[in-house]
């Protein structure tokens, strides 16, 4: 009997999860940006209603190629229910370097020209904004939480009124591998973090804090260290998120 009830416990999860996938827009990305042999794996899925606002930018997987192994709108996350406002504007490139997951309701804007990378097991939560310009370059198990934002552009352009120096419109972003991000945090253009960095809640990053060195906690408005020797359990973690990150084994 409870072999009977563990099948349909896990037949009800794979039901779940099949009518989950927007089938339609699945198949259209992948035979679009992708040769048929690597297409045909599926490795990019789409959860949930997703605008293309552009997809004519280029979409590269440095790993070896697994079905659903980039999941956007993927449901991992406490919140089940979706807005219906997830977007993708691609017409630069985005390079995934392993696994990857972003939550409902994502917003990602890669502008033409510009670069964004994600480690393997990078991942940002729903309402989550990515608007790349210039370069953006997310560490392995770098996760970010729900409604934070990375933008690695002012957007317009500043200048100082008495020497008329003119201020950089747009800067690379380089989060660092194992960077535990909370939410609603905002990283701004010109932001290094250091391996194994904790971002605490409705935190503002604006510079580097590499120097800081690895394993600590930093927030505020903009962000300073708040603790040092201090980071979440990666290891003791790491087969769990697995187990419900990694759908398609």
């Amino acid at each position: 009997m409870d072999r009977l009830r563990a099948s349909y416990h896990s037949w009800k999860q794979w039901a779940k999860l099949f009518w989950a996938i927007n089938w339609w827009k699945t198949w259209y990305f992948n035979y679009k940006k992708f040769p048929f042999s690597t297409a045909i794996k599926l490795p990019v899925m789409f959860y949930g209603s997703v605008k293309f606002g552009s997809i004519s930018g280029s979409i590269i997987i440095d790993a070896p190629i697994k079905k659903g192994m980039i999941g956007f709108g993927q449901p991992y996350e406490l919140v089940t229910r979706s807005k219906g406002t997830a977007e993708l504007y691609l017409q630069g490139t985005i390079c995934f370097k392993g696994y990857a997951q972003f939550g409902k309701d994502y917003f990602i804007h890669v502008d033409s020209d510009a670069y964004l990378e994600m480690g393997h097991m990078a991942s940002m939560a729903s309402d989550g904004k990515i608007i790349c310009k210039e370069k953006m370059l997310l560490g392995t198990y770098a996760r970010i939480g729900s409604e934070a934002q990375l933008l690695d552009t002012n957007f317009h352009q500043m200048y100082d009124t008495q020497t008329g120096e003119k201020y950089p419109i747009t800067g690379t972003i380089h989060i660092g591998d194992y960077n535990f991000i909370s939410n609603r945090v905002t990283i701004m253009q010109g932001t290094y973090t250091p391996d194994h960095c904790t971002i605490a809640s409705n935190t503002l990053c604006n510079k580097d804090y590499s120097t800081l060195g690895s394993n600590i906690l930093i927030g505020g408005i903009p962000a300073k260290l708040l603790k040092s020797n201090i980071s979440r359990d990666w290891e003791g973690e790491q087969a769990l998120m697995e187990k419900y990150l990694i759908l398609f084994k």
